[in-house]
């Protein structure tokens, strides 16, 4: 009985020293949150606000929640990404700082509650979809082609049906969006359809696509565009073209496909700023906001200033003045960091996003089947095109579309949302087994404890000793 004993203690010890990368960049996090918190507790005194225990809360959730995904991760034997996990965990980090940075955790019990554990409970929907789906058990998710396409039209209808208009757009009880599940539902069927007919759509007769491959794909786009129209949710339009662009490029190598797209996306652009006033109205303060400087135009013009005061360092972790810009603490986020961190904050910001980007590509280049592939890539799209859609937006570099920087802005189902997208990548990172026999979990962990980086396991080449003469 002492061997599996044995056996499991080693392949324990080999999987803790091969996530000893991710633990030390984990460390690290905690740390930079902790430095985070000294300066804004430091403002707040200086202000002459009475601190209490439960000001530390947000720090101690935090750093408990990365404790138990590593310890969770080392356990389980897991060997996907450690530098993705690590720059999750950063980004969701630093967007905790500024929302407490932003008093968005001040106020009665049930606000203090419910928004400390978001990032909690989004760190463990990123662990349990990455181990529940690992080994390519997620690969099952594209059987489900049909299920992801009807579940994203009926979030897009029953928001319609039974949701509140605010200021334009249609929103849910308590103003959350639910339609944020579109960025992982709508992308899982996209890598499935894409998966079975890459082949077929791949197919072009006199510069032409296939057409009889095609038409599902246009009929479900066409009913997904339409609803969200009427929902008047532009941005989520322009992240889930870019995506399907992305895909459809991966799954067919014809740049055909990004060519009619983007002519298509132009003339559905104009048609939609012709019957939707509101669509114009974000073009002509993004092209002269001084025209209505206290209407349109205001937000932007306050975001501007804000970055522009904050200069090269910043004015400072806690002493900028963000109550001064409309929606800070979701679509204008980036207004902040600029402000109070200057350009060089802006610049780090956008930096592990670049990695978190470049993680993303890597496993759409090393998935080993088609759908793990094309998940990818459409998930990596998605955030992507999120992230420069924020960016452009406040920094006046595109026009407006409200929304969110992924792991930073205050939202519920945006944040949610972006882990389970992390947990896919981390279930397509872990890799898949081979046609033979599962290896046992001893001899997996061990393989951890020989990744001479932080990426993807080192491939161990396979020999088969040839019989001699005499055998």
């Amino acid at each position: 009985m002492s061997a599996p004993r044995d056996g499991a203690r080693s392949g324990l010890a080999a999987s803790w020293q091969g996530r000893h990368g991710e633990r030390e960049l984990l460390l690290s996090c905690i740390g930079f949150m902790a430095l985070g918190f000294v300066l804004i507790l430091g403002a707040d005194a200086a202000d002459g606000r009475r601190l209490a225990a439960t000001d530390l809360l947000p720090l101690l959730l935090y750093a408990l929640s990365l404790a138990a995904v590593h310890l969770t991760l080392v356990l389980a034997g897991f060997r996907g990404d450690q530098v993705l996990t690590a720059t999750v965990a950063v980004l969701s980090g630093f967007g905790l700082l500024v929302q407490v940075r932003m008093g968005a955790f001040r106020g009665d019990a049930g606000t203090l509650t419910l928004g400390l554990w978001l990032v909690p409970a989004g760190l463990v929907i990123m662990t349990a979809g990455a181990l529940i789906l690992a080994d390519g058990r997620y690969r099952i998710l594209a059987r489900g082609l049909w299920l992801w396409a009807g579940l994203s039209l009926l979030l897009v209808v029953v928001l319609l049906v039974t949701g509140q208009r605010f200021r334009g757009a249609v929103y849910a009880l308590g103003f959350t969006t639910p339609t944020e599940a579109l960025k992982v539902t709508v992308v899982l069927g996209l890598a499935a359809y894409l998966g079975r007919h890459g082949q077929a759509l791949a197919q072009w007769r006199a510069g032409l696509p296939p057409w009889r491959a095609l038409w599902p794909l246009l009929a479900f786009w066409a009913a997904l565009t339409g609803l969200l129209a009427l929902q008047r949710d532009l941005g989520m339009v322009l992240i889930l073209g870019v995506a399907l662009l992305v895909m459809l490029v991966s799954a067919t190598g014809r740049i055909g496909y990004l060519v009619y797209g983007l002519l298509a996306a132009a003339g559905l652009g104009s048609l939609m700023l012709v019957f939707f006033a509101h669509g114009q109205r974000r073009i002509d303060a993004w092209l002269d906001p001084f025209q209505d400087p206290t209407g349109e135009g205001w937000q932007i013009l306050q975001g501007l200033s804000g970055m522009y005061a904050g200069g090269l360092w910043g004015e400072g972790f806690g002493i900028g003045s963000p109550e001064y810009t409309p929606i800070a603490a979701a679509d204008f986020i980036y207004s902040v960091i600029g402000e109070e961190l200057g350009f060089l904050g802006c610049v780090v910001v956008v930096l592990f996003f670049l990695v978190l980007f470049q993680r993303g590509i890597a496993l759409a280049g090393q998935g080993r089947s088609p759908f793990g592939r094309l998940l990818a890539s459409g998930l990596t799209a998605v955030l992507a095109a999120q992230t420069v859609l924020n960016i452009g937006g406040v920094t006046k570099s595109i026009p407006l579309t409200g929304t969110t920087l992924p792991f930073i802005s205050h939202g519920g189902a945006s944040l949610l949302t972006a882990f389970a997208a992390i947990a896919l990548l981390l279930a397509i990172s872990d890799g898949e087994p081979g046609r033979g026999e599962k290896p046992p979990r001893a001899t997996r962990s061990r393989a951890v404890g020989a990744v001479p980086s932080l990426g993807q396991p080192r491939k161990v080449r396979r020999t088969t000793a040839r019989p001699t003469a005499g055998s």
